[in-house]
């Protein structure tokens, strides 16, 4: 018998789950849905949220294939196209980070790819775009999914595959924007002094957006210049800390095995009284076998699981962060030229998915120690940002337009119609625009846009919805089994490090397990 499936959403975990589906062998019939204009391409990578100087934090080599590799596509793409978007045609290499907006269109074309072969093997696959699904509703039978448009639809199973989710546009104003996301992009920005909560690619994004509404960037051999039309445009980026993300760093794919911390040694940390101790003793023996001079250097051995972030960020703090990036930038291009590898990053790199694994069996006193401390230092590592968007963050502040302030842990923020304040200390910062740029928040069962089911899942008392390890809702009366859930912002609270584009393909790969082979085993949380 033929599976009803539906899939809503058809970025990156949309897709992904369809080329899982298709690969098991079943004969499926699969109908998705895509709120936008053109199914494929995902909100990260859509011109409603981007523009040419955005840049993918992912490379081709790290972009788990669709039907081509992304490398491999970009090679079929006219040389026009490709100079329009800044690459060299004959300069493409599997290491390279391009605009957004060029990975949404593979994606696009990756999808269609995908579903003319899938129907050319006899499976029935349907897109439906414009399509905004309003509902999920259950019976014995099947769930039933309804869009605004009308269209009424019955499956065996839902992969929710919604992304990530921001403030909708009409929750913008012409003096603030509640996210990068919320009309941003289309939006006239006066030249005046633009205030950007949050320090990371997102914000650097955010900043990109404004500064090309009064400038140009310009090469001049291996240097970029900004060219500033206005003198009364000002950005400021803002944090805590303060710090600037560092650049992407050259390192083995696929990534070597650790050799202390393994998952066999991590899960023996959850039948201790100290999970997190325990874990942080790992951390340290790795760290101290893969880098025994860095080790050294901050002290590693005299180090808790609660001081080592003050000692990973302590340099950096006490440095200029523009003088800081600048030195990362030269640092990190030589070791790419010469294929040199830094082994302490390159080993938090490789142990952030292991360590992943223990956060849902932490206390609440645990958890919260870990997310004040290791999992900064995870975050900081991973989240390196292309060397481009430092180049141009560097070329901005050269400029005279770019500040980054350090917030602290005490600061005000107050909204008023025509401006943003921010208060430090005795000092207020008024900023005629101003742009929250702090990326995802971890979602729960009050904000699942489908009323139906949001009303089953709170009626379970969770205020997360509770998933299987292939991702299928279970204690949901009418749901369990039968919904799997996809979507990233509703998974982040177990999973803190679980976004990007292989972490999509692999929620995609056992969603796709469970349901054609219907094993699911329940996860701890």
């Amino acid at each position: 018998m033929t599976k009803r499936i539906a899939i809503v959403g058809t970025g990156p975990m949309g897709i992904y789950s369809l080329q899982q589906l298709l690969r098991s062998g079943d004969r499926i019939a699969v109908t998705l849905f895509e709120k936008g204009p053109r199914a494929g391409i995902g909100m990260p990578y859509s011109p409603d949220s981007a523009n040419k100087a955005m840049l993918a934090n992912i490379a081709s080599i790290e972009i788990p294939p669709v039907v081509t590799t992304y490398l491999e596509w970009l090679g079929t793409q006219p040389e026009k196209k490709l100079i329009g978007y800044g690459l060299d045609p004959q300069g493409l290499h599997d290491r390279q980070f391009t605009p957004r907006l060029l990975l949404g269109e593979y994606f696009r074309d990756q999808l269609l790819s995908l579903v003319a072969q899938a129907r050319q093997c006899g499976h029935r696959i349907e897109i439906h775009e414009n399509a905004l699904v309003d509902d999920i509703q259950c019976d014995a039978d099947a769930l039933t999914v309804t869009t605004e448009g009308g269209f009424e639809g019955r499956f065996d199973k839902v992969i929710l595959a919604t992304g990530h989710q921001f403030p909708d546009e009409d929750e913008a104003s012409r003096s603030y924007f509640p996210s990068p996301w919320s009309g941003l992009i289309e939006a006239a920005i006066p030249a005046a002094h633009v205030g950007i909560m949050g320090t990371s690619l997102s914000s650097i994004d955010a900043a990109m957006a404004v500064a090309n509404q009064h400038g140009s960037f310009r090469r001049e051999g291996d240097d970029l210049y900004f060219d500033l039309d206005s003198p009364d445009l000002k950005i400021t980026l803002m944090s805590r800390s303060g710090l600037l993300p560092e650049a992407d760093f050259y390192c083995p794919i696929p990534y070597q095995p650790l050799s202390v911390l393994t998952e066999q040694a991590v899960t023996a940390c959850t039948e201790g009284e100290a999970p997190l101790d325990d874990l942080f003793e790992l951390i340290r023996a790795e760290l101290k076998q893969a880098d025994p001079a860095y080790a050294l250097r901050i002290g590693l051995g005299g180090l808790n699981a609660d001081s080592f972030a003050d000692a990973y960020f302590a340099e950096r703090e006490a440095s200029d962060p523009f003088r800081w990036a600048r030195k990362n930038l030269i640092e990190v291009e030589r070791n790419k030229a010469a294929r040199i590898t830094v082994a302490w990053r390159y080993a938090l790199l490789r142990m952030h998915e292991v360590v992943e694994e223990i956060v849902p069996d932490l206390s609440d006193r645990d958890r919260e120690r870990f997310d004040d401390g290791l999992k900064k230092v995870f975050v900081d590592n991973y989240a390196a940002v292309p060397s481009e968007s430092i180049r141009r963050i560097l070329a901005l502040r050269d400029a005279g337009v770019l500040s980054i302030m350090a917030l602290g842990q005490d600061y005000d923020m107050t909204r008023q119609d025509d401006q943003t304040l921010i208060t430090v200390g005795k000092q207020t910062h008024r900023f005629p625009v101003f742009i929250d740029a702090r990326g995802q928040k971890p979602l729960g069962s009050n904000d699942i846009p489908f009323p139906t089911l949001r009303q089953a899942l709170q009626q379970t008392g969770h205020e997360l919805p509770e998933v299987a390890e292939d991702y299928s809702l279970i204690d949901t009366p009418g749901y369990a089994g039968r919904i799997a859930f996809g979507s990233i912002p509703y998974l982040m609270h177990d999973r803190p490090f679980v976004q990007g584009i292989t972490a999509c393909a692999e929620i995609a790969s056992s969603i796709a397990r469970g349901i054609t082979t219907g094993r699911k085993r329940r996860r701890v949380s």
